[in-house]
């Protein structure tokens, strides 16, 4: 039976590409009649460039922007990116909607294209399968895969509760044609765009309706004391700390990946980071689930092993907000001293980097649970990559790889086992399959 993905955003596009990939039917809806076509963010962190290369699709990413060895923590506070573990020791600088368009061509290349214009608005699920209600059709499918933001219908009708904290502060983004130079003084966030430059302001109180440029123009003349017109509007859109996350990410048949799985400050634009790793952990255990030749329990861990990603980014993102006061800024000062010594520590978090699974064997290595590092290898008598060879989405069992003995990596990159004999039937048991 087909898996049915639920949005066309990030999330949505690799986890699909991701099941393809591995010969699992599945099908993409969204209920946008099509791709809304201005950027809501602009970066790509160097987990996602890895993440990206381990499937050969890193060069097509890389071609459309600017990359920088640096990227900001708190306001004031900058962190550099080139001393971290990677091979991409930088940051992307490539609009969400590009990313997505991108996405959705090699989704097309696999023999899957989005059916826009066409909204999930009801389900049932049993143990075999799950009814979806899809526009005025009902269909019949093996899961369903929510990536259907963070008011995701998905997840409301599954029941799985969305706990958090509500907004302390909101904000307004404000993409509009403006003197950029006039803008740059210090007195607001801004940032040259082609043919625009993007404003965000904090709002003193909350509104609701959409948002008018005449109240943006109110708000920017406050915060400046002076008067910088505002020309045509691209996007003016509504921001706020608020920070969620769904209890869990695995209800029965249904599994919620992205925006819909949490919410957060945007504090370092890690959103869009976020649903692509979200997306490689599940995409390839789905599909092992779907074909019958997962083991048991490993649709499971892809909650196990994201939920407390996920946590853990909430966390962040909200310590970086509620520090961005301005009666915080000791705090703020006492931290720029402190990167100094913890930069790469921040650098690799807020990228993440750092992240490392629970293996689930017996081992101390510190490879295990980390992503793989590219390493050039020979196989056959051919030379070759790790990234190379994970492109078709299978694990990878290397034996005499230097001084490390054996390695096996899932699909995702990860490592799951090394060196020791002993352990390797159980590693193959528990993310091969039987």
């Amino acid at each position: 039976m087909t898996v049915l993905v639920a949005g066309a955003g990030p999330a949505g596009l690799m986890v699909a590409a991701e099941l393809a990939l591995a010969g699992a039917e599945v099908a993409v809806v969204d209920a946008a009649p099509r791709r809304f076509p201005h950027p809501r963010g602009f970066t790509l962190s160097a987990r996602s460039l890895e993440l990206l290369d381990r499937r050969g699709l890193a060069e097509r990413f890389l071609a459309e922007g600017p990359v920088v060895p640096y990227g900001m923590f708190l306001p004031g506070m900058g962190l550099d990116f080139s001393v971290m573990d990677t091979d991409h020791p930088y940051a992307l600088g490539i609009a969400q909607n590009r990313v997505e368009e991108l996405l959705e061509e090699w989704l097309a290349e696999l023999g899957v294209r989005v059916q826009w214009g066409r909204e999930v608005v009801d389900f049932s699920q049993d143990p075999d399968g799950v009814d979806v209600v899809v526009g005025d059709e009902r269909w019949r499918v093996s899961y369903l895969v929510g990536c259907d933001g963070s008011r995701s219908v998905v997840r409301k009708r599954a029941g799985i509760a969305f706990p958090g904290v509500d907004a302390t502060s909101h904000g307004l983004i404000a993409d509009v044609e403006a003197d950029f130079d006039a803008l740059a003084t210090g007195e607001v966030f801004v940032l040259p765009r082609p043919g625009y430059v993007r404003i965000v302001l904090d709002e003193p109180e909350p509104r609701s309706g959409p948002v008018e440029l005449g109240y943006v123009q109110e708000l920017l003349n406050a915060r400046l004391g002076r008067v910088v017109p505002l020309g045509r509007p691209l996007w003016l859109s509504r921001f706020s700390d608020a920070a969620r996350q769904a209890e869990s990410y695995v209800r029965g048949r249904v599994i919620l990946a992205g925006d819909s799985a949490h919410v957060h400050p945007p504090a370092g634009a890690v959103g869009v980071n976020v649903a692509l790793a979200d997306a490689m952990n599940l995409g390839w255990k789905l599909a092992a689930t779907v074909s019958g030749r997962a083991s048991d329990g490993l649709l499971q861990t892809y909650h196990d092993e994201r939920h407390p990603v996920g946590a853990r980014v909430v966390r962040t993102t909200r310590a970086q907000s509620l520090l961005g006061r301005e009666d915080l800024s000791p705090v703020r000062d006492l931290l720029t001293e402190l990167s100094g010594v913890a930069g790469k520590y921040l650098a690799e978090l807020v990228t993440g980097v750092d992240t490392r699974y629970d293996p689930r064997i017996p081992g101390d290595h510190p490879l295990l649970g980390r992503l793989a590092p590219n390493l050039a290898v020979e196989v056959g008598g051919r030379s070759t990559t790790v990234a190379e060879l994970l492109r078709p989405g299978r694990p990878v069992l290397l034996d005499d790889l230097d001084d490390l003995g054996g390695v096996l990596i899932r699909p995702d990159g990860h490592v799951a086992w090394v060196a020791d004999p002993d352990t390797l039937p159980a590693a193959l048991r528990t993310w091969t399959g039987p």
